[in-house]
């Protein structure tokens, strides 16, 4: 369901997850005024799926580098900061210096590095050994970011393909209406529910993110590192996943999965809708001159809501506020593929120490966030087998003579 709204006025497109015979659907929708037939309408079902390819939950990968080779960053910094050739300081010296690589990976359009620093001046000397020529003045701007709790996004241009859409048997039906009463009705489908419904809600205003006022908004477990075999079993994840956090909830809980700004995302799933498609939904606010230079929506905001719901622990409605907030988030989860070389250095070898460690680590958060027996977890991800431990050189032959 996507539900737009500015002021009073509302559009809503409903579409069903429905299966066996067409004759036998039906949909009944309490509604805030009487419509005429001009305020109803025939949508496109493609337009939601884009909208859901565009904010579902996902998966990122990224690549272990050899650690016996110095790593060589390749782009610019911020945009404004040119770069000459130089190795990236090791994790030590990074520490040293007061700064964390937060995340490192592959995904979407860019190769990312997010940075965090305790000190400019730390960050700054970071960025000059990894090969950036910092200007004048950098340190006291890079400064003011780090008092607000910001970090830093270096990327570089790494193009994919996006996600594909597709179309399904019934069109979704549209309604446009007034109302000061920002709400979904959600009581009347209980009634002839087999269990609990599953209900998926795209909100596209023009202020910030939307939140419920009579229930918990709870923002999903994001940007967890999970065990790669994880890739294969992504849906039944999810799924596991997000019945944990209903039931943490006690089955009252609304779930926030997704919030951006319409006019981009990084990483992207999908690309953004275009302003015909928002049109289409409903945005009924667009005009030219609420376009970005790549023909993207710059005022719309979107935010995506998750809930499964019956009649016990739902017996009202839901109602709505729009906030101010304008911050991104999405559902994200990070696949790490370990380096799988049998270089020998004083880096591998700590190198595949700590890979041991992460590996537990991820281990642990798939069993936390699942329900999923650990156990068999550590024996899916072959803890004590091939990639956990160094490989094994052959005995020199003075060993073969006199080693233990």
């Amino acid at each position: 369901m996507a539900i737009v709204r500015h002021e009073n006025k509302t559009v809503i497109t409903m579409a069903n997850d429905f299966q066996g015979d067409v004759k036998e659907f039906a949909m009944v929708i309490p509604v805030p005024t009487v419509l005429q037939r001009e305020q109803i309408h025939i949508g496109d079902k493609a337009l939601l799926e884009h909208l859901d390819a565009y904010s579902a939950a996902r998966l990122v990968e990224y690549f272990d580098p050899n650690p016996c080779q110095m790593p060589v960053l390749e782009d610019s910094f911020l945009g404004g900061l040119s770069r000459k050739s130089a190795a990236v300081p090791e994790a030590a010296r990074a520490r040293a210096l007061g700064v964390t690589v937060e995340a490192q990976y592959t995904v979407g359009e860019y190769d990312i590095l997010i940075l965090s620093a305790k000190q400019s001046t730390g960050l700054e000397t970071w960025l000059r050994e990894s090969g950036y020529r910092i200007p004048k003045g950098a340190s006291r701007i890079l400064g003011s970011y780090l008092k607000q709790g910001m970090r830093f996004f270096v990327a570089k241009v790494n193009l994919k393909e996006h996600a594909k859409l597709g179309y399904a048997a019934l069109r979704p039906i549209q309604v446009a209406f007034e109302s000061p009463k920002f709400m979904l009705p959600i009581r009347l489908g209980t009634v002839n529910a087999d269990g609990p419904q599953e209900l998926f809600i795209y909100l596209i205003t023009r202020k910030g993110r939307v939140e419920t006022t009579n229930y918990r908004t709870i923002k999903l477990p994001a940007a967890k590192e999970l065990p790669v075999y994880v890739k294969d079993k992504f849906p039944e994840f999810y799924r596991d996943m997000f019945a944990q956090q209903v039931k943490k909830e006690n089955l009252r809980g609304v779930f926030l999965e997704y919030t951006w700004n319409m006019s981009w995302c990084d990483p992207c799933a999908a690309n953004p809708l275009s302003v015909e498609e928002l049109r289409n939904l409903g945005v009924f606010w667009l005009n030219d001159g609420g376009r970005s230079s790549k023909g993207m929506a710059r005022d719309a905001f979107i935010t995506r809501l998750h809930v499964r719901y019956d009649a016990e622990h739902f017996p009202q409605d839901l109602f709505f506020q729009e906030t101010s907030d304008r911050s991104n988030f999405q559902a994200r989860y990070i696949l790490r593929h370990a380096w799988t070389g049998s270089d020998d250095c004083p880096a591998a070898q700590e190198y595949r120490k700590r890979l041991r460690e992460r590996h537990e680590r991820e281990a642990q958060t798939l069993a936390t966030l699942t329900g999923w027996n650990v156990n068999d977890i550590r024996h899916r991800m072959g803890l004590n087998g091939v990639g956990t431990e160094p490989p094994t050189r052959p005995r020199k032959w003075w060993e073969r003579i006199w080693g233990d």
